[in-house]
């Protein structure tokens, strides 16, 4: 079975987690992704952790599987002329260097489609490549808190808090993925590539979502609520006898349906409670009807009831339930991967379920340098040319430095 992206090539000059993210997806879908660092490995979550297998990197290991490793100094004009040979017979060219360097090393999307017409060039920035921010280089944490995601995350007592994860790297490496495919799927029409400028900032305000319009309809500044939702009650997390749980009702026939399951019938016949919007206007009394009646029972019985009835409603797990949860389990959500140093990696299987193009793990995350003999060899560069890198440390073969074939 082949991928869907088989016979793509891309050039990988990204780090951290936006752009490998996107770039193991295209991986992930069969694209023949080549990820470039400088000798030695520039990849910062290399060195990120605890923990660490074997002395690899966890946080390296989530991003970066399915790709193949050239080491290369691109602060030498030689070693940025290997990537103008190999951008000549790339597909998708993508780097997350702040806004300016490509063009100082004459790598540049107007440079490189002068060889290449047909290549698709993505920049990954903080702030794109427009706009009185543009020279800024750009972090997660950062935008979060610039983009108004931290002023809506958390509650009054807590003040503004981060997602648990790095959200804006991982949306911006989404985005970023369906820009390159959508550019590929455009040159199958015109024959020609095309520049793609993402930013992290960008990303993070598209993320908004209902929350940016109902600022942009209404004028009113959206204030933080925890876990509660701005525009639909009851939405949130709720106290039982023994924990809490998720409740998550979307219309008054499923608020009818779950007072009535809770013994409490005539709270949806109230006027005060009867629609949506009057729900959100009396939020709070209504919660501590509801809690008052859901500390009767534990977290178990209120949820077997619920979704026996078609309420949506679920637990709050921890990353030792998820990942042996037999829904989690059944959906391969774990894979495993031997790798050279590490030995056998457990990882995050891929989301996307294809019927005939699957998604597959085929490599583990490279070790720094360790295909560079064979991707310079498949680009036409002779034993005595590569040769003659490894000794000006122009290119890093890792382990593989006596492994060159006439």
């Amino acid at each position: 079975m082949s991928g869907a992206l088989e016979g793509i090539k891309v050039l990988d000059l990204t780090r951290v987690l936006a752009g490998p993210n996107c770039t193991m997806i295209l991986a992930d879908l069969g694209a023949e992704v080549i990820k470039v660092e400088a000798p030695g490995g520039s990849d910062e979550t290399r060195g990120w952790g605890p923990p660490f297998q074997n002395g690899v990197s966890a946080y390296y290991l989530c991003a970066n599987r399915n790709k193949r490793s050239l080491t290369i100094d691109l602060k030498s004009e030689e070693g940025r002329e290997i990537i103008r040979e190999l951008a000549k017979e790339a597909d998708v060219l993508i780097h997350n260097f702040k806004s300016g360097s490509m063009e100082k090393w004459f790598l540049d999307y107007d440079s490189l489609k002068k060889r290449n017409p047909r290549l698709v060039y993505c920049s990954i920035t903080g702030f794109g490549e427009s706009g009185p921010l543009s020279h800024l280089p750009g972090y997660d944490y950062i935008i979060q808190g610039m983009s108004g995601l931290m002023s809506i995350t958390g509650n009054q007592e807590s003040g503004p808090i981060k997602i648990g994860v790095a959200m804006v790297d991982i949306l911006t490496g989404l985005y970023s993925a369906i820009a390159i495919e959508a550019a590929l799927l455009e040159r199958e029409k015109s024959g020609e590539g095309q520049k793609i400028d993402m930013s992290l900032m960008d990303s993070a305000v598209s993320s908004l979502a209902n929350v940016a319009s109902n600022y942009l309809i209404s004028g009113n500044v959206p204030q933080r609520l925890g876990n509660d939702h701005p525009n639909i009650v009851p939405y949130s997390i709720f106290k039982t006898m023994d924990g809490e749980i998720i409740i998550a009702v979307g219309n008054d026939r499923q608020f009818s349906a779950l007072c009535s399951l809770m013994g409490i019938p005539e709270i949806a016949e109230d006027e005060k409670y009867r629609t949506n919007k009057a729900r959100v206007e009396n939020r709070k009394v209504l919660t501590k009807i509801l809690e008052n009646q859901l500390q009767l029972k534990p977290s178990y019985d209120w949820m077997e009831l619920f979704s026996k009835n078609n309420i949506p409603c679920g637990p709050i797990q921890n990353m030792d339930q998820v990942f042996n949860h037999p829904q989690v389990i059944a959906r391969d959500m774990v894979v495993q991967v031997d790798h050279p140093e590490a030995g056998s990696v457990k990882l995050v299987g891929s989301p996307i379920k294809l019927s005939r193009t699957g998604t597959k793990v085929e490599r583990h995350p490279p070790m720094p340098g360790e295909h560079t003999i064979e991707i310079l060899q498949e680009a036409g560069y002779t034993s005595e040319e590569i040769s003659l890198l490894i000794e000006e440390n122009i290119i890093d073969a890792g382990s593989n430095k006596l492994e060159i074939k006439n």
